[in-house]
């Protein structure tokens, strides 16, 4: 329990997330997130492709329709300039996801789906939702370009892209304490997220700059019915690590200023709990 109130109350306190889900946006802090989104996915997807043949990760190669870290350069190249390499650098609190990244790559390539899985299925539902925001805060034009990360043009049907996703991990031959494994992974993923957050929380302490609104708030009204988490009965199902990760889906979905960014995550996240159960 005291975990989960200490993630709960990250999440509901972060004011670089709390901002973002208001459609209120600082241009640096989005640059500067893109940079940490860039070091993120660059790491996942070398250990991706070093595990490419791995028989506990093989069924979830997809480069050409998920594979992001091209399009976050593009994005760089927009925002920073031809030199945007020279420009940019690992933060410490990325560094950090980087090298767990790293780590599970190279030491227990299995739990990379757990990296993979909530990053990749939470960016696809909900990275349209956050496209619009962007966009319209930012006032970038309509035909892509610095948001190039939330388009997944090889992908027709994100729907149908999901459940063959889930699908193959089905395919996965894995006991129940690896899969427990992998949900217990996935909670530290979102540890990582949130200390990048809280970095450029900090970060915006020091920037003066004007806050770009997007004039529309970005969450819904769905206010505290935890029944309308899609995976609530999993939770009611579980035990261990796989009620801790419910527990954590639901305290953020009480909270409207989470109900997106955090939603999409953790429907991820609580995708792979429910997966566990099978």
């Amino acid at each position: 329990m005291y975990r989960t109130k200490e993630v709960h109350e990250k999440a509901e306190n972060t004011q670089f997330v709390k901002d973002f889900l208001r459609g209120r946006i600082r241009k640096e802090l989005f640059k500067l997130g893109a940079v940490a989104l860039y070091y993120t996915y660059t790491a996942m997807e070398e250990e991706i492709e070093r595990n490419k043949d791995h028989p506990d990760f093989a069924p979830l190669y997809f480069p050409a329709e998920l594979h992001r870290h091209e399009a976050l350069a593009r994005d760089l190249k927009y925002f920073y300039g031809p030199e945007w390499q020279s420009q940019v650098s690992c933060s410490q609190a990325t560094q950090r996801y980087v090298d767990r990244i790293h780590q599970v790559g190279q030491e227990d390539p299995v739990l990379l789906v757990a990296h993979a899985y909530t990053r990749y299925m939470g960016d696809l539902s909900g990275g349209q939702v956050l496209k619009k925001v962007a966009q319209r805060a930012l006032k970038l034009l309509p035909t892509g370009e610095g948001l190039e990360f939330y388009h997944f043009g090889a992908i027709h049907s994100a729907k149908a892209f999901k459940q063959l996703y889930r699908s193959r991990m089905n395919e996965l031959e894995l006991d129940m304490e690896t899969k427990k494994r992998l949900v217990d992974e996935a909670v530290k993923a979102f540890h990582f997220n949130m200390e990048v957050f809280e970095e450029l929380e900090e970060i915006g302490k020091t920037i003066q700059e004007d806050v770009l609104d997007a004039g529309m708030p970005v969450h819904g009204a769905m206010g505290g019915d935890i029944s309308k988490c899609p995976y609530y009965a999993a939770k009611m199902a579980a035990s261990g690590g796989t009620a801790y990760a419910c527990q954590l889906a639901m305290a953020v979905l009480r909270h409207p200023t989470g109900q997106v960014l955090f939603a999409t995550w953790f429907a991820a996240l609580a995708g792979l709990a429910a997966w566990y159960l099978m």
